[in-house]
């Protein structure tokens, strides 16, 4: 083989790794997160006044109002603590008809 058949083959070696780091770095990291992403946009979009919730802080409450950008969550048996907060800081969702149950 000569030199220039030699460098053709090892640019095409180099471009073929890329390509394969870049498709493994797309299943491994990009792929799950946008799943992961778009569950948790179905998840709050399918929230519901009743709902039982989980916050990014650990907090356990119930929606009792909603706009479309924020919820107001009541936490414990004391009926006078409400908190208005985003929806972006709901962690789980717990259906009302799922919770009787």
């Amino acid at each position: 083989m000569d030199g220039s058949a030699a460098s053709g083959m090892s640019i095409g070696f180099t471009v073929i790794w890329i390509v394969v780091l870049f498709a493994m770095m797309y299943f491994i990291a990009i792929r799950p997160q946008s799943k992961e992403r778009k569950r948790m946009q179905a998840m709050l979009s399918a929230m519901e006044v009743g709902d039982s919730v989980v916050t990014t802080g650990g907090f356990y409450g119930v929606i009792i109002d909603m706009t479309e950008e924020d919820v107001i969550v009541e936490f414990g048996n004391n009926k006078n603590c409400r908190i208005p907060m985003r929806k972006q800081a709901i962690a789980e969702v717990e259906k009302a008809d799922q919770a009787s149950a």
